[in-house]
C-alpha cells in the first residue's frame, strides 16, 4: 500500500491503462462503516484509493475541529489490511495552498435546511473538498455512506449539474448490535450518554415501521417524534435538532401527502457529541 501525502505522489501512482479506480473519502478514524465502504470499492474496482483529511472548511465550530480524532497510522494498518492500494492524506496546506480557497462551491438549497440550517457553510465545505479530491484522485466511482444522507444528495446533485465524470455509490450505514449507527464521533459518548443515543436509531426504525404499514408522511414523523419526545423527557444530555422526510432528489422536506421514497433524518446532540442518522422508507403503494 502506497502513501501520499502530496498530489504528485498521488499522481505518480495513477492506475495501469483500462484499470478502474474507486475513491473513498474520509476524515480518518476509520471504523467498521468506513471500512465497508472499501470493501465495496475493492468489489468496483481495480485500484482503490482512500483519502484521509480533516477538512477544516466544513466545520463550524473550532473546536470541534480541533478535538476530531486523527489516527493516521491506526488508519493505515486497518486499510493495509483491507486491501487499498493507496491512501492519500495530504495536509491542510497542500489541500490549500496559501490559505482559504477563494472560489467554492456552494449548496445551493440543499444547504440551508435540516443539517445545512445547523451547520452553516457545511455542505459548501464538503462539496468544495470532494470536488477537488475527485480531481485529484480522479476516480470512476466514489463510494459515501448513507449515514451522511443530506450529504450524499449534494454531491449527487454537485456531479449531476456539474457534469462531473464519476459514478457515485451509496454503501448502507453499518450499525452496532443495538442500533447505534457507527461514527467516529462515538468515542466521544460515556457508557450513559451511548444508552441515551440509541433514542435516535429507535426513533428512525419506529418511523420505519409506520411507514411499512400505511401511515402517511405526517404520521411517519409523528411515530419517530413521539419516541425522541419520551426519551428527551427521561434525559437532560438529549437535545434534538430535527426529525424529518426528506425529498431523497433535493433534501427539501416532503408535504404530508407525499407519496414515494423519503429520508427520515435525524440529528441530535447527546451531551456535548452531535449524532446523525437516517433510515429511507417508502411512503404509500
Amino acid at each position: 500500500m502506497i502513501l501520499a501525502s502530496t498530489a504528485a505522489e498521488l499522481a505518480a501512482h495513477a492506475p495501469a491503462a483500462g484499470q478502474r479506480r474507486a475513491v473513498v473519502m474520509t476524515m480518518g478514524a476509520l471504523h467498521e462503516g468506513h471500512l465497508s465502504l472499501v470493501r465495496r470499492a475493492r468489489e468496483l474496482a481495480d485500484q482503490v484509493v482512500v483519502t484521509i483529511f480533516v477538512n477544516p472548511l466544513q466545520f463550524t465550530d473550532a473546536a470541534d475541529l480541533e478535538r476530531y480524532p486523527r489516527t493516521l497510522d491506526a488508519d493505515s494498518a486497518l486499510l493495509e489490511a483491507e486491501g487499498a492500494d493507496v491512501v492519500f492524506a495530504p495536509s491542510v496546506e497542500e489541500m490549500y495552498p496559501g490559505g482559504d480557497p477563494i472560489v467554492t462551491v456552494s449548496a445551493g438549497d440543499i444547504g440551508e435546511v435540516f443539517e445545512g440550517e445547523h451547520r452553516p457553510g457545511h455542505f459548501d465545505g464538503v462539496l468544495t473538498v470532494v470536488l477537488k479530491l475527485l480531481h485529484l484522485t480522479r476516480p470512476d466511482v466514489a463510494l459515501f455512506g448513507a449515514k451522511d444522507a443530506q450529504q450524499v444528495i449534494a454531491i449527487r446533485r454537485m456531479v449531476h449539474d456539474l457534469a462531473v465524470p464519476v459514478e457515485i455509490e451509496a454503501v448502507p450505514t453499518v450499525r452496532d448490535a443495538d442500533g447505534l449507527a457507527l461514527s467516529s464521533r462515538n468515542v466521544h459518548l460515556s457508557a450513559s450518554e451511548r444508552e441515551t443515543s440509541l433514542a435516535l436509531s429507535r426513533a428512525l426504525f419506529a418511523a420505519r415501521d409506520a411507514a411499512r404499514n400505511g401511515a402517511s408522511a405526517a404520521a411517519v414523523v409523528d411515530s419517530g417524534r413521539a419516541v425522541l419526545d419520551s426519551a428527551t423527557r427521561a434525559s437532560a444530555v438529549l437535545s434534538v435538532d430535527y426529525l424529518a422526510a426528506l425529498d431523497p432528489s433535493s433534501s427539501q422536506p416532503v408535504p404530508d401527502d407525499y407519496r414515494g421514497d423519503a429520508v427520515i433524518a435525524v440529528a441530535a446532540r447527546v451531551g456535548a457529541t452531535r449524532l446523525i442518522d437516517n433510515v429511507t422508507v417508502r411512503i404509500g403503494e
